[in-house]
């Protein structure tokens, strides 16, 4: 296989940990009171479900990242 497809896997997991550090320290800074989890709220869904679904997201990008690399031995 070669460099680009790693890169772009590597951008997977890179993309993946980015949002699991936004989406936690958002979780933090609403439950200490610095931001309003409100302004997130989407419909029924309340702000911190909303966030905790960018940080879950974020894993499953990391995730895949790292399933691919594994897969292809890199």
């Amino acid at each position: 296989m070669n460099i680009s497809n790693q890169f772009n896997y590597r951008l997977l997991i890179n993309i993946g940990n980015t949002l699991i550090i936004f989406g936690c320290s958002v979780i933090v800074f609403g439950l200490i009171g610095l931001i309003p989890l409100d302004m997130f709220a989407v419909g029924l869904s309340s702000g911190i479900r909303v966030i905790a679904t960018i940080a879950i997201m974020g894993c499953l990008l990391s995730a895949i990242g790292h399933g691919l690399i594994d897969y292809f031995d890199y």
